[in-house]
């Protein structure tokens, strides 16, 4: 796992860090509850796009970020990301050859996976479950994915991240 600027790594870290960036940049409370799981779609691109450099650590290092940023429970985000991009590493030569349509299919699967894990953590916590609105994330996220992979493709071809 190299992160060296001459092949990318700085575009790579960048993505990410402007994911966390969308996820607590402050929204209305009307659509709060709405807001895509910005962290968890830019990881599945890299781990898609480049498995041999993104993978479980990136998941779980950005996941304790973001547990940090938003004040959850340590290791609620670690735990679903980590999840998410072993998934996704494994299933990467599969879903790499699917039209954009069933990527989305695909990635609404990981979302719902790390939506349950979260959902898992919480109980565990005893924390009072979340609304149904809570299950309107990974539909939205779903249909993001052929723009954030579009934009990530570009700027990956761009800037000549291998």
């Amino acid at each position: 796992m190299s992160l060296f600027p001459a092949r990318g790594g700085l575009v790579i870290l960048i993505t990410l860090c402007i994911a966390l960036t969308l996820t607590i940049l402050p929204l209305p409370e009307s659509v709060r509850e709405f807001r895509p799981q910005w962290v968890a779609l830019v990881l599945i691109y890299w781990c898609m796009a480049l498995p041999h450099r993104v993978g479980v650590g990136f998941g779980f290092s950005f996941g304790i970020l973001l547990d940090v940023l938003t004040g959850t429970l340590l290791g609620q985000h670690a735990l679903g990301l980590s999840v998410v991009a072993f998934a996704t590493v494994k299933l990467h030569q599969r879903v790499r050859v699917f039209p954009l349509w069933q990527q989305s299919l695909v990635v609404l699967v990981l979302l719902v996976v790390e939506h349950l894990l979260a959902l898992w953590v919480m109980g565990a916590i005893n924390e009072r479950p979340p609304g149904l609105i809570y299950w309107a994330v990974p539909p939205i996220g779903a249909l993001l994915w052929p723009w954030v992979f579009v934009v990530l493709r570009d700027l990956r071809r761009r800037f000549h991240v291998r």
